[in-house]
């Protein structure tokens, strides 16, 4: 059996199992995303680890699933930056930059102490802190897009935090990793050239997406090329990612968060959702929800391991909806905003997962506490689309926003 039939049969149970785990949960009122990390869960080692049947013999198949989950993420991610005005995100400001903060310092405090309190050094300690610190708020957006209300003060406040919480996330790693290096003054020359490259990214890539997005789109519509704008703001995407990543030091959500909320100020902004919307939610975000089930194997958790698992879910929502929902008190909104915020920004998703794998590789945390890592974001994960779910009450969400945007399921 080819490497290619393979992956054929493998998507045809992942995207159809991840639609029909999206239809029941939406038949029980639940956020169709719900329904597709569960369906992960089922399909992943934890109970059926169906890519390990004899009929999948290809090693690679489970990398190949990943890049197109990958590929998911930011195809979210663009989706909801194009449905943000960027005058709403900039009125967020100041609700964002201490939601965002305050989301990064409790999680790193609370995180370091629970290290601490199950026998790890301060260094382990420490980067546990800093793995709970991150946010991965697509589960929170897809859930905002099914419920109608991303354009909310809320849905607005807890994309702009995140934007901060990424920033200071990611900073905070290239620090921990510069002072480790046995040259101290090199480490804090490393620093700064982080925050400079940082810096860099964002005008470059902001002056881009103002200035020549505009034009280009309305250029690209004009020309005899089929779908050639979809296929433009694709490339886009990509681009933005890769340099997000490897001159912004950046997520390359950000970067594919960035290029949404720049062409949400074209012409062709119906267009554009309409065309990715159809490539994002009929493919690759599917795959993205059922990947995350699929990189979690409960099995693995046992004893000491298990414990430290739950007692990180509990430090992980506590911490973040605590330091997030106070800095958006502190911002002006109202407790009820602040817990809503607070609890969008739950989910640890690939953010928490990729600083997770950075601590493996440089033998800053053990196989075991990694295996708890990733129950604590596939569990934080689950629980923020049915928290968000019970927050909004269903006759408060066409006031909120009655703008249509299109559902996992």
């Amino acid at each position: 059996m080819t490497s290619f039939l393979q992956l054929a049969i493998a998507l045809t149970i992942i995207i159809s199992a991840a639609k029909l785990g999206g239809y029941l949960s939406y038949r029980i009122g639940q956020p169709s995303v719900l329904g597709e990390l569960m369906v992960g869960i089922i399909l992943g080692p934890s109970v059926m680890n169906f890519l390990n049947f004899p009929y999948f013999m290809d090693e690679h198949l489970p990398e190949v699933i990943h890049q197109m989950a990958e590929m998911g993420v930011l195809l979210l991610m663009f989706l909801a930056g194009l449905d943000l005005h960027l005058s709403d995100l900039l009125k967020s400001g100041k609700v964002a930059a201490l939601a965002g903060s305050l989301g990064v310092v409790l999680p790193l405090a609370l995180g370091t102490g629970t290290g601490l309190l199950f026998s790890m050094n301060a260094q382990s300690s420490l980067f546990v802190g800093l793995i709970l610190s991150a946010t991965s708020v697509s589960i929170s957006a897809q859930t905002l897009m099914e419920l109608k209300v991303l354009r909310s003060r809320v849905g607005i406040g807890l994309l702009g935090a995140a934007v901060f919480d990424d920033i200071l996330v990611l900073l905070g790693l290239s620090i921990f990793t510069a002072l480790m290096q046995p040259a101290l003054g090199s480490g804090f020359i490393s620093i700064l050239w982080i925050v400079v490259k940082m810096i860099f990214f964002l005008g470059v890539a902001s002056l881009l997406g103002w200035w020549i997005f505009p034009r280009l789109s309305r250029l690209i519509t004009s020309l005899p090329i089929s779908q050639g704008l979809i296929a433009f703001a694709f490339v886009i995407i990509l681009f933005y990612g890769w340099t997000a990543e490897t001159i912004g030091q950046m997520a390359a959500i950000t970067g594919a968060f960035l290029a949404g909320l720049w062409f949400g100020r074209t012409t062709e902004k119906k267009r554009l959702h309409s065309g990715i919307a159809t490539i994002a939610y009929g493919v690759f975000v599917p795959v993205f929800f059922i990947n995350i089930g699929l990189s979690a194997n409960a099995r693995e958790l046992t004893g000491e391991s298990g414990l430290l698992m739950l007692v990180l879910v509990l430090v992980a929502v506590i911490s973040k909806v605590l330091g997030s929902g106070s800095g958006a008190l502190l911002g002006g909104f109202t407790r009820r905003e602040a817990l809503q915020l607070g609890v969008g920004m739950i989910s640890r998703g690939e953010v928490g997962l990729i600083i997770a794998a950075v601590g493996i590789e440089e033998g800053l945390i053990q196989p075991s506490v990694f295996s708890a890592i990733v129950g604590v974001v596939i569990l934080t994960t689950v629980i923020t689309p049915i928290l968000l779910k019970v927050l909004y009450p269903k006759s408060k969400k066409v006031q909120i926003n009655t703008q249509n945007t299109p559902g996992g399921a």
